[in-house]
């Protein structure tokens, strides 16, 4: 069976940064594979895209540029917030002020977004809201394990059920 929508994919992959000389960023060679429904919008459109066609015990290898993964890093997207919007209770939530800590917050609509806080001075949190992978090309190198078709439950929630799936 070939990767195609609606089929539940399972492979091991290894992804470095921007080529294959690139620092590793993760790796599942060794640990659980990756497991998910093709097509249904999880993954990276480009990493579907080259997965395409490829059957169990077909290897691969490709690059994703970062404007087609995670982003371009935005520098309006780091922002400097009062250090009074991090008072819970009247007290300042310095358990949440750690550099390098990803807090989630809500804009001024009501969506919630992560941020990174980068700095902590008196008066302001410097905050990036960029994906940790922004502006980083992507490469990805592995084999894929198996590919089967996706069941009726699964298609209709949108994700895999079972060893490597959700647990209802």
């Amino acid at each position: 069976m070939i990767i195609s929508k609606n089929t539940v994919v399972s492979l091991h992959y290894k992804l470095q940064e921007n080529d294959p000389g690139g620092e590793v960023i993760e790796e599942t060679f060794g640990g659980e594979p990756l497991v998910f429904l093709y097509g249904a919008g999880n993954m990276i459109p480009e990493f579907e895209r080259q997965l395409s066609g490829k059957q169990a015990g077909e290897a691969f290898a490709f690059g994703i540029k970062s404007n087609e993964a995670y982003g371009e890093f935005n520098p309006e997207a780091v922002v400097p917030l009062p250090i009074d919007s991090f008072m819970i209770d009247g007290k300042l939530a310095e358990d949440l002020l750690e550099i390098g800590r990803v807090i989630p917050m809500r804009d001024g609509n009501g969506n919630q977004l992560y941020g990174t806080v980068e700095q902590v001075d008196t008066q302001e949190v410097i905050v990036n809201f960029n994906h940790p992978m922004a502006g980083v090309d992507l490469y990805f190198t592995g084999i894929v394990k198996e590919v089967r078709t996706a069941t009726e439950s699964e298609i209709a929630h949108g994700h895999v059920h079972g060893a490597g799936g959700h647990h209802h």
